[in-house]
Formats: structure tokens, sequence, C-alpha cells
């Protein structure tokens, strides 16, 4: 699974050597920070989340009608101009995240926040099916005061009514996002024979599409 199967030691050794404090304090430094709002361009807005492997998080909120693109990419951190072999070694506080362009007349931020929730298990700490790590971990960012409510208010309605009070996935402001490297990008639906692929992205995706059907654009089938 990406990094994780041919670097199993390395990817282990690195996570055992984070500290723990010192994830917290970014993360309570991010959290004190001013949300950056992204202008519209072209009618399009911006939403920005993450929930482990972004192929597999592009690829559910491509299949999602009025959203335009999904770019896989990094957030959540401070260092500046991550890569790759970075973030998906745990060196860094980002998260691997997608940018979500998409067409606010046809799909709704609220509804966008109901897939971003409705595609992971918001219950698992750094970590999303078999990706381990805090760079694979639960993050919806927003960047004005209705977005954090929007969030905030699904989180105690999906904590009342499915998960008992057990999501952990952090709310942060927006700050900025890295575009992912190239060949990162529509990965999924490059890639589709990849054993990672196969066994994780694609059924991710399918268990997405069977729960919210009614949100699929048309010709999204596997």
């Amino acid at each position: 699974m990406k990094l994780y199967l041919s670097l199993l030691a390395l990817f282990f050794i690195s996570i055992a050597c984070k500290n723990p404090t010192q994830n917290n304090a970014v993360d309570s430094e991010i959290a004190m920070k001013d949300p950056i709002q992204i202008p519209a361009q072209d009618g399009m807005e911006h939403a920005y989340f993450a929930s482990g492997c972004f192929w597999c998080v592009e690829a559910v909120f491509e299949s999602v009608k009025g959203v335009e693109e999904a770019v896989s990419g990094y957030s959540g951190g401070t260092e500046s101009n991550p890569t790759y072999k970075q973030v998906s070694a745990g060196s860094t506080e980002h998260a691997e995240a997608v940018k979500v362009i998409y067409d606010p007349k046809v799909v709704s931020y609220e509804t966008l926040v109901n897939v971003f929730f409705g595609s992971q298990d918001p219950t698992t700490k750094n970590r999303q099916g078999p990706d381990r790590g805090k760079q694979y971990r639960s993050i919806a960012f927003y960047q004005n005061d209705q977005q954090k409510n929007i969030i905030e208010s699904t989180i105690d309605r999906l904590n009342k009514s499915t998960y008992d009070g057990k999501i952990v996935t952090e709310v942060l402001p927006f700050q900025k996002f890295w575009d992912a490297e190239d060949y990162h990008q529509d990965y999924e639906r490059n890639h589709k024979n990849e054993p990672y692929i196969r066994s994780v992205s694609i059924p991710r995706l399918n268990k997405f599409k069977a729960k919210f059907p009614e949100l699929l654009k048309e010709n999204t089938n596997h």
C-alpha cells in the first residue's frame, strides 16, 4: 500500500520517533490562526479536506455532481514546499489532503461535508483503513465562520446519531494547500490495476457510491 508496503520498517521508525507533544503544539498553533478565504474563480469555489490516502479521497470527490476537480496535495502543517517523500514518511506535520473545486450552484458546501464524513471512518485517530500515521489523519478545513459552523454541527449530529461521541476529526482554519506532484493527480483513475488501488481505493469509492447514489455524476461506474 503505497510507500507503506515498500518502506514498512522505515515508516514505523519514523512514526515511533515523532513527538506527540510537538504534534499537539503544531495543531494548537494552527488552530489559533485566522482562516484564509480563497476567493471564487470563474464561479467555482474551493473546499479542503483530509481523510487518509489522497488517491482515495480525490476519487470520491471527483465522483460527486458539481465537483469540477479534486486535486491531491498537502495541508495542515507549517512546513513549506512539502514533498510526498517527506509527508508519506511522517517527517512533516502535513496531512495528505485534497482541494475540491466545485460549483456552489450544483453542490453545497454542506453536501461536501457530508461526503467527507460519509466516505471515511472519522473515529480512527491518525489512521484511515490500512494507512497509519499523522499524515493520514482526518481534518476538515474551514475558510470562514459559516463553514466552521457547518462542520461542527455535522460532527455534533453524527456523534449523536452514529458515532457515540467518538469522532476525532480535526477542525482547523485553512492556511495553505500545497499541490502534490503531478504523478499523484487522478492516480486512482490512471492506475486501476495497481494492488493498492484495487484493494483499498476502489472498494472505498464503491462503498461511498452505494451509500450516496443520488450525489453521483453519470458514468462513474468501475
